[in-house]
This record gives C-alpha cells, structure tokens and sequence, in this order.
C-alpha cells in the first residue's frame, strides 16, 4: 500500500480475466454509479478488451465495505456496432447518468481507419435494467463540425437541473510527419437540455500547457461544494493525472500539482497513471485508475478522506 499527499492507493482492483469475454485482453477506463438496491455496492461501467483487442463494455460492482469487486457480469453490456457503423471495432470510455427510471450511457465509438489509425465518435445508449442497453441510434450523436472536425473520444456527462453540461475529448489534429506527435486532443465543453442533442461550446476547457503536451483525455467532473472538480490525463512521455477546478465549468484552472497520486516506484502502475474516475462516496472519495499500457494490467483503486479531497480543492 502506498500513501501519497491525498490518496492512499490500495492496490490493483481487477486484472485481465481470459474467462470473461470482455476482460480478456485488459481492464480499462471505468465509470462508477450507485447501486439503488444495495446502498453499499457502487456499479462500474468498464471498458475492457476482448481477446481480439476490441474494446468493449462490462459491469463489476463494487463494495465499499471490503472494498473489493463482488461480482462480476460475465456478458458485455452492449454489443459492437453493425459493420460499417461507428462502433464497429469497439465501445468504450462510458459516461454513465441517470434519468428518471433509465440509465443513459455515453460510450465512444471506434473504426479503424486506413490513413490514419483509427476513428472516433460519440454514441448513445439507454437501459432499464443497467446489465443490458440498447442503442439511441445506430449513428454517432453529437455530430463533427467545422470545430470538431476529426472525431470526439471520452466524456464525463453531469445533470444541474434543467441543463445537461458535457465535458469531451476531442481530436485537434493528427501529426504531420515523424518529428511530430502522433496526435492532438484535449478536452472542450457542450451543454443540452434534453441529454440527447448537443451544443458544443467554442472554446477549449483543458488545453495543452506546452510542447512537450499532446493528449489530454478522460474527464471526470464532480460538483464539490461551489466547484466543478475535474480530473483527467494528460501526456507528454507517458500519461499522468491531472487536476482542474472551475467556478462555472467552462473557464478552469489547472493544479496538476495538487492532484495527490503518481505512479508508483515498482509494479502494474510505475509506468504510467491514467483515466482516474473519482466517485463520491460521502465519507471517503474513491479513484478507479488505469496503469500501466493504458489500463493492459488492470484496473487500480485509491482512496481519500473528503476532508484531503476539500483541502486539495481549496488550497
């Protein structure tokens, strides 16, 4: 166990399980809900690998009592798009909401490209149940524009009454040449009133802090207090956390520093720490990260007392 200035890791939540159709080549990238039915479990919306590499989506639940996964659905949550459709070749990143007696997933849609290595978009997906959900549309929901014009990965979706606020990753650019960045994108904003049709924003919420920065991805907001709260990934050698906070949600300011977790000195995640989804569970707050090759080795947990968590806030 290693304690850093806010969090206290707690070792490697769930591993790669050949077994399971949708975690055999990998745990990845989550997002965590509460259970209705058990007030102690917490719903982890996963995006795994199949033993193809195709991402795809899966449900654990967590106890925060043991702190551990207490079972496990074995059948994927959505299936893979149609061929020549959007989602074709995987679904992943799931932004998970509720909406009256439904639950609303958000995923990205992944195709394979030929001249450049893949496409991204952003699909839609609802479900009574929570173990089964059925597509909104077979076609991506929110649309590329003259902005927005290569593709749009992650999201983190939040409900404030009658607005519905939509913190995404999205494509900047690809590089040019073998001297450049493989890629570009960072994170930017668009709001709804019904969850379904979409109003991006023009200007970017997270940007690149230097040269040496080409992805930042993976938001995950929070309301705390009277701050939106973000973390995310940001790269430049390899992935690490950051840390955000705004006052209205579009205009933020970045303390990376304050962020209280980094890899560690041995082990799944000593290389690289990405995708950090932190989930409020009143007495504690709890980080689901990835590790080392983006999330390969295993899906990790740490925890942090609302107190550090306020404290990091506020400075």
């Amino acid at each position: 166990m290693k304690t850093d200035s806010v969090w206290t890791k707690l070792g490697l939540l769930l591993a790669l399980d050949p077994k399971v159709k949708w975690l055999a080549g990998g745990a990845g990238p989550c997002c965590a809900i509460a259970n209705l039915t058990d007030r102690c479990w917490i719903d982890l919306y996963i995006s795994g690998r199949d033993s193809q590499n195709r991402s795809r989506l899966g449900l654990a639940h967590f106890d925060t009592q043991s702190e551990t996964v207490v079972d496990l659905c074995e059948i994927p949550v959505l299936s893979l798009g149609t061929r020549g459709a959007f989602d074709e070749n995987g679904t992943s990143y799931p932004s998970v909401v509720r909406d009256g007696n439904s639950l609303l997933m958000y995923y990205t849609g992944w195709i394979q490209g030929r001249h450049v290595p893949w496409y991204n978009d952003l699909g839609l997906a609802s479900s009574l149940d929570g173990k089964q959900f059925k597509r909104f549309s077979r076609a991506p929901i929110m649309p590329r524009n003259d902005l927005d014009y290569i593709g749009i990965g992650s999201s983190c979706v939040f409900r404030e009454g009658d607005i519905w606020h939509m913190w995404y990753t999205r494509f900047d650019r690809w590089g040019t040449g073998p001297e450049d960045h493989p890629h570009y994108y960072n994170i930017k904003h668009a709001r709804s009133f019904d969850g379904v049709t979409w109003v991006p924003d023009s200007g970017v919420c997270i940007d690149f802090r230097d040269k040496s920065e080409y992805a930042i991805a993976k938001p995950c907001v929070l309301k705390i207090e009277d701050h939106f709260v973000m973390w995310y990934s940001y790269r430049g050698k390899s992935y690490r956390p950051g840390l955000a906070v705004s006052k209205d949600g579009l205009h933020w300011k970045r303390m990376d520093e304050r962020v209280g977790i980094d890899v560690s000195a041995t082990g799944w995640d000593s290389e690289m720490l990405c995708y950090p989804h932190v989930f409020d569970g009143g007495t504690y707050f709890y980080m689901f990260y990835n590790g080392n090759k983006y999330g390969i080795q295993g899906l990790g947990l740490a925890r942090a007392s609302r107190e550090a968590v306020l404290e990091m806030i506020n400075g």
